[in-house]
């Protein structure tokens, strides 16, 4: 039992940091990109946008799916995962 917590420990002190390092560094992106295009940035969503990806994958999580009848569904659903991948 002992080992089984000290395991689920350990995941959790190298799994929250890179998820907050992600974040942080999403907000940073977001702010340079309004830089060069001479706007504010996300600042709508908690402090100083702090809270916009989280707020962006709630919206992906709830988002409809939604296939048109005569498409192709394997590369309807692989395309964002490769593009994602990608970028």
């Amino acid at each position: 039992m002992i080992s089984v917590i000290y395991s689920l420990v350990e995941v959790i002190v190298v799994v929250v940091p890179i998820l907050l390092s992600v974040v942080f560094i999403t907000i940073i992106v977001r702010k340079v990109i309004a830089s060069m295009q001479q706007r504010v940035g996300p600042n709508v969503v908690g402090v100083y946008g702090v809270l916009q990806p989280f707020s962006d994958v709630s919206k992906l999580i709830v988002k409809e799916i939604v296939v048109p009848h005569q498409s192709n569904k394997v590369l309807l659903f692989i395309a964002p995962i490769v593009f994602g991948v990608l970028d």
